[in-house]
């Protein structure tokens, strides 16, 4: 039966019927499934509408068409759905760009329950916890603005196969699982190496790192360990409100709020950025790209994490895979 004015498109939820009864062998291996024409009365929908809904089981190799003949079930074929819980630690154009490029790759095949839980571990575990258990994976993106959180604890609860692990790794899981992650000290060391020549004229370094940020600490460490390593003045800032700005620095922003603070103080100092003073913001963004004639920056490719983590799905990996990152070098430097 079809749910009128429900979230999950009408193709999905005649796909996920006939998934139902393969998987509960209700429709026998090679057995015959209903025609186009028949679940267009049955279901009062359009034919495009079972058409689609018979192309996604293809996709999925549930299913296959035998010309003049219709569409049958395919020998050996079961539990062939996808129900994703997908859960994200905040909104922004940055997960944006992460969702987008994960449907897009997923091609429909896939119904997915998506949450966000604000950086909050306390709704992080709420939700988990309250998640059934009829779900085939389990997308995390796992960043808390407090350290002392058992998040392992609370994902360890969830069964390896179904579990993939976004952006950011956690330590103590155990078990095989799938997971596409950054390395966010070794990230921002070989980046910062990468734009040695340009750091050159600046004689110190800083690092805007708010005191309460969910920003993984291992970025503090890389940028500590290229500082000493190359005998630059490196400083920690935890707000750029109350540090004074003055020629020969460098600064690197690691929040969107922080970057526009920064360039209202160079303003009215009058120093020339690129120049006198010098810019390097993390996470790449078509602002970026303009504002003041552009930003450097050192990003993750976004939409290769959210197609790496489609991929894995799709094809049942259970590997960690590192994602990539650059350096991309405007006039700010």
């Amino acid at each position: 039966q079809i749910v009128e004015n429900s979230r999950t498109p009408k193709y999905m939820q005649i796909a996920n019927n006939l998934i139902e009864g393969i998987n509960s062998q209700r429709l026998p291996d090679e057995g015959q499934l209903p025609s186009i024409n028949y679940l267009c009365s049955t279901c009062s929908v359009s034919k495009d509408t079972v058409v689609k809904a018979y192309n996604l089981l293809m996709k999925r190799k549930l299913v296959e068409a035998i010309p003049g003949k219709g569409y049958f079930v395919r020998e050996g074929q079961r539990d062939g759905s996808l129900r994703i819980f997908l859960l994200f630690n905040k909104l922004s154009a940055h997960k944006k760009i992460i969702y987008d490029h994960f449907t897009e790759k997923l091609q429909g095949l896939a119904e997915i329950d998506f949450r966000v839980y604000n950086n909050d571990f306390t709704i992080f575990r709420k939700l988990l916890s309250s998640a059934d258990d009829h779900y085939s994976h389990y997308v995390i993106i796992p960043h808390f603005y407090t350290q002392f959180c058992n998040a392992r604890d609370i994902i360890n609860r969830i069964p390896k196969h179904k579990l993939l692990i976004l952006d950011k790794k956690v330590e103590g899981i155990t078990g095989e699982y799938a997971c596409v992650y950054q390395d966010f000290e070794q990230d921002i060391y070989r980046a910062l190496v990468q734009a040695r020549p340009l750091l050159q004229k600046y004689r110190t370094l800083k690092l805007l790192f708010p005191a309460q940020t969910y920003q993984p600490r291992e970025i503090i460490k890389g940028f500590q360990k290229f500082t000493i390593e190359h005998r630059l003045q490196g400083k920690l800032v935890s707000r750029i409100e109350e540090e004074p700005i003055a020629a020969g620095e460098a600064y690197i922003t690691m929040m969107e709020d922080g970057l526009v603070t920064l360039v209202k103080k160079i303003k009215q100092t009058g120093l020339k950025v690129g120049r006198e003073v010098g810019i390097l913001s993390y996470n790449e963004s078509p602002l970026k790209e303009v504002l003041l004639d552009g930003i450097t920056v050192v990003s993750t490719d976004f939409r290769k994490l959210g197609e790496a983590a489609a991929g894995m799905i799709l094809t049942g990996r259970k590997e960690h895979v590192e994602n990539p990152f650059r350096l991309i070098v405007r006039k700010s430097l």
